[in-house]
């Protein structure tokens, strides 16, 4: 199997505001190790020419020879001799903890996730004594077990969006059902709106798939920008739009139903399908002065096309792979005759699971909430004693906090937070070409005294990067 090369004018957009102060081979060696540590360049990536790059970033080849060879050193890089440079890790890639750090044990805040709900366990218990019923005519499952379709349908119908069975198809997770629309409605060459930040594995599905990407901010205390949504209908006309209106992941941020109508309208004059990522749309936690109980999108009078995704990832257990999408017939029966070239179908024991656990989620989520808001006020009250220069949003729900961080330091601070023993997911991992370095994601999600170690961690880490002083990126010897 041929490696994915990665071309040098693609890897300038990753590398984003590379130079950091300090030698110029140390600050590209430690910028191309977090590329990799984050998944942004993928193992077995091979990298550019050395002579390719470094004309590219207008620096010596000796300069990108060095860095290299830094990166192989600490296990980052293997080369060979008229094969390039492909990307590795480590097998220790996040470093050792640093020399005086109470809790040398890893924090990984990556994932912004609930843990396991105490239903899971004796629902996965009451599933296991009906497979047999399940065994002898059921094998490959690529549209789904029809009560689990019918019990999914009917919170539909009952939260205001009237859905039937055979709109709904069952996948193995959200990103599963994002990856498989990705896959079905866009071609390559089309062009795709998306929010910016966003949720990175769905930009990777998209881009994958070939399309164009064409983002539209998001922030955390604005919002939308309105205008900018409509004319990206309008001046792009794209095939797709993948959205998350409730609770957006990083930012938190929630749609107004004014905007809602106006970017729907704005879709329907386009022919433009509107993906909406509703798997953190129900996890409220105070809305001040706004209904609280979630409304799935729908086109209503809009004449937009507009397709669900959710799944009980984050409200249930991410280790539950149950996800589903729902869209009109004709476009699950595509999805149906697509899926055979990615997977043959969905677990049958974990549909049965999730199918006992779905007259129990309104509790879940109700448990969800109470959990969500003592973790979220601890981290602001947290951030606002150690951090006073950042920008800590109150989030009326979702899952993590965007912070702004005042300094484009945001990749520095999560590479040297891994030798403190606290692995973190850096602004830029949800965005492109470099973006977000300004911005930090905070999971509320961890139980409150994980929390609070991450922030000491955190703060150990903001004061070796000089804090509100020039930033200074770990030197290289300290993460090997």
């Amino acid at each position: 199997m041929t490696a994915r090369r990665l071309g040098a004018a693609s890897l300038e957009s990753l590398l984003g505001e590379w130079r950091n102060g300090g030698a110029a081979n140390e600050d590209l060696a430690d910028r191309l190790r977090l590329l990799m540590v984050d998944g942004r360049i993928p193992v077995g990536t091979r990298l550019p020419a050395e002579r390719e790059l470094a004309a590219r970033l207008s620096v010596s080849r000796t300069t990108v020879a060095s860095t290299y060879g830094r990166l192989r050193s600490a296990g980052y890089l293997a080369s060979q001799q008229g094969s390039g440079s492909e990307a590795r890790l480590p097998q220790h890639p996040f470093g050792r903890p640093a020399a005086g750090m109470e809790a040398p044990d890893t924090i990984d805040l990556t994932k912004a996730a609930m843990p396991c709900a105490p239903q899971v366990a004796p629902a996965v218990l009451r599933a296991a004594e009906q497979l047999p019923l399940f065994a002898a005519d059921w094998d490959y499952d690529a549209v789904g077990l029809p009560h689990l379709r019918q019990a999914i349908a009917d919170r539909y119908t009952a939260q205001g969006l009237p859905t039937e069975p055979d709109e709904i198809l069952v996948t193995i997770g959200a990103q599963h059902a994002i990856g498989l629309l990705a896959r079905v409605l866009v071609s390559r060459g089309d062009r795709v709106v998306i929010e910016a930040p966003t949720y990175p594995h769905a930009q990777r599905a998209f881009i994958e798939a070939g399309a164009r990407l064409v983002p539209v901010s998001v922030t955390a205390d604005g919002g939308w920008d309105a205008e900018a949504l409509q004319h990206a209908f309008e001046r792009t006309n794209p095939q797709l739009a993948y959205l998350m209106p409730d609770f957006h992941n990083p930012t938190g941020a929630s749609m107004s139903a004014a905007e809602r109508d106006r970017m729907l309208r704005a879709a329907a004059r386009q022919g433009t399908t509107v993906l909406v990522d509703e798997t953190t749309a129900e996890l409220d936690i105070d809305r001040d002065g706004v209904d609280s109980r979630f409304v799935p999108v729908s086109a209503g009078d809009t004449g937009a096309t507009v397709v669900n995704v959710g799944s009980i990832g984050k409200t249930v257990w991410g280790g539950l792979r149950i996800g589903w999408i729902r869209a009109d017939r004709s476009l699950v029966a595509r999805l149906v005759a697509a899926r055979s070239s990615l997977d043959l179908g969905t677990p049958i024991l974990e549909q049965l699971a999730v199918a006992e656990l779905m007259p129990e989620l309104d509790e879940i989520i109700a448990a969800r909430r109470v959990q969500l808001r003592r973790s979220r006020d601890r981290v602001e009250e947290l951030l606002a004693a150690r951090f006073p220069t950042w920008q800590v949003p109150h989030v009326a729900g979702g899952l993590a906090v965007w912070v702004g961080l005042g300094q484009p330091v945001s990749s520095a601070l999560t590479l040297t937070a891994r030798t403190s023993g606290l692995v973190m997911a850096a602004g830029p991992w949800f965005g492109s070409d470099g973006a977000f370095e300004r911005f930090l994601r905070v999971p509320i999600t961890y139980p409150v005294d994980t929390l609070e170690r991450a922030v000491e961690r955190l703060h150990a880490a903001w004061l070796a990067v000089g804090g509100a002083r020039r930033p200074v990126m770990p030197s290289a010897s300290t993460l090997v």
